[in-house]
């Protein structure tokens, strides 16, 4: 197989009456699917270059799925762009795409009209509508002449992640990738044609392509879950209810608001079958109040970071685990290889050492689109190999073995701090203030000005407390200088805690602060 439209293929001649994909006003069959697509692949192939990135400017949605698989028809990329983000962003983002076709399904909407006034100030990029695209009629010999031509190696979509110089960088993954990728990741978590996953992730974040490739390999209907019933527990549970929901591939927050609210007091899923959680650390005590609800489910801690094609290790939770405990990463994807290595560049295999995560194999994306400099920095030749070409990425991620041998995620090399003359990691902080039976959810950072650990938390506990719990189980150096309480702590839009807007709202309350005693 070289293309992931033989999963289509595939899926559309074995279940051609099958929905495929549904979102809360919109569906569609499989054999809809292919043709509308082919419909979108042939118009693109009047309009643009083989091998071009081509963006999508829409809501998560049915028709978003069916311009995906028709700009792959048309030989193309495809890259999601968020329509919620600052308007200089997206132009960034245009910018290194190099000005490409954008198609949107609402031209007349404001934010398309406040992206069509902003490219009246800038050049190049032309924006398509998806409904005349749907127009044209299918021609099978061209798409047929397109996908000769088109390699295992080529590109199949494109994901933006922050970039520490202030411009997103742009992750392109190959067919040949997600095609390695998805055969396993299915096979390893008995994904069917049976299953109906719930899909909660927005579609540029790579937690997505797990839900949308393990529907057209298998032939599984997803359902795409409104983003604001994430914020009723009641709706979501009714939605996983009612549509009979069996696979949940989600962001570890998604999950924890469930368990927060105490949502299954109300409802519990029981055609949840699978619950697969990545992105942060999970809370022990959110998952263990999963497990208690639906303790027949397969439980599946997934680790790996975008550049290597959505994870490279698996842990299919197997045993109890205690707040405060790591919950293993597991074991590496099948074809893929990963290791850790020190600051000197030789292997760790010590239980206990830490070293950085890295990873090789045919899931390693091709790197950053427009940007060698990136791109040279963290997909390097592998040290320990000076025998012939083996690539390898350095996700910046520290982990370690535990006493079985499992790989156990420790935190971010970046989160390590030199405070009061020492080196620590927040996120022992963190696992720490977990054991307290109070906190819900905790996030650390370090303020740069004050030079002080500051902690934020949920949960009915004051500072005196958690202190006193702390100095059970960490030094005093480690202990944070500064305990905020919330409510809720913010999330990103991928579902993860937002330690940026922490950060900015504690430098904010310390300037007021400032102000009021002048």
């Amino acid at each position: 197989m070289t293309n992931v439209l033989e999963f289509l293929e595939q899926s559309a001649e074995k279940y051609p009456n099958k929905i495929a994909f549904a979102d809360e006003e919109n569906c569609c069959t499989w054999q809809e699917l292919k043709e509308q697509a082919q419909k979108i692949g042939t118009a693109l192939t009047k309009e643009v270059v083989m091998g071009s990135p081509v963006a999508v400017w829409m809501d998560k949605s049915v028709d978003a799925i069916i311009t995906f698989m028709g700009i792959v028809y048309a030989g193309c990329f495809y890259v999601m762009l968020d329509k919620k983000q600052p308007l200089q962003r997206i132009a960034q983002i245009l910018d290194t795409l190099e000005q490409p076709l954008i198609i949107t399904n609402e031209y007349s909407s404001k934010e398309t009209a406040a992206l069509r006034e902003f490219k009246e100030q800038e050049t190049g990029f032309r924006i398509l509508e998806y409904q005349i695209l749907m127009q044209e009629a299918i021609q099978i010999e061209y798409l047929s002449k397109i996908r000769a031509k088109t390699l295992d190696i080529h590109p199949l979509y494109g994901i933006f992640t922050s970039g520490s110089t202030g411009v997103p960088k742009g992750v392109v993954v190959s067919h040949r990738s997600v095609i390695d990728f998805m055969n396993y990741f299915t096979d390893n978590f008995q994904i069917t044609e049976k299953d109906i996953i719930g899909n909660q992730a927005p579609f540029d974040f790579d937690v997505s392509v797990k839900d949308i490739y393990s529907a057209l390999k298998t032939g599984a209907t997803m359902q795409m879950i409104p983003k604001r019933m994430f914020s009723f527990p009641t709706q979501l549970l009714d939605f996983l209810c009612e549509k009979k929901i069996t696979t949940l591939i989600w962001a570890v927050s998604a999950l924890c608001i469930v368990s927060e609210l105490h949502g299954f007091s109300y409802r519990v899923p029981e055609k949840v079958n699978k619950v697969l959680f990545s992105g942060e650390v999970m809370p022990v005590r959110h998952l263990n109040i999963w497990r208690e609800f639906l303790p027949n489910a397969m439980y599946v801690n997934l680790y790996g970071p975008t550049e290597i094609t959505c994870n490279c290790t698996y842990y299919i939770v197997d045993r109890d685990f205690i707040p405060g405990e790591t919950i293993p990463i597991g074991q590496s994807f099948q074809n893929e290889k990963v290791f850790l290595l020190d600051e000197e560049d030789k292997l760790v295999d010590k239980i206990g050492q830490r070293g950085e995560i890295c990873v090789s194999g045919t899931a390693l994306s091709l790197g950053y689109y427009n940007n060698k400099e990136q791109t040279q920095k963290s997909f390097v030749q592998n040290p320990l190999n000076h025998q012939y070409l083996e690539t390898i990425y350095r996700t910046g991620d520290l982990g370690y073995y535990n006493e079985k041998k499992e790989l156990c995620y420790a935190t971010r090399k970046d989160f390590q701090i030199k405070h009061m003359g020492h080196r620590i990691e927040l996120g022992e902080i963190e696992k720490a203030m977990e054991k307290v039976e109070a906190i819900h959810r905790v996030c650390c950072i370090f303020d740069d000005v004050s030079l002080k650990i500051v902690a934020f938390y949920e949960g009915p506990i004051e500072k005196r407390e958690i202190v006193k719990e702390l100095r059970k189980s960490i030094p005093a150096f480690m202990i944070p200088n500064v305990f905020c309480q919330r409510d809720r702590l913010p999330l990103t839009k991928n579902g993860k805690i937002d330690r940026a807007a922490l950060k900015t709202s504690y430098q904010k309350e310390i300037e007021t602060d400032k102000g009021e005693r002048k």
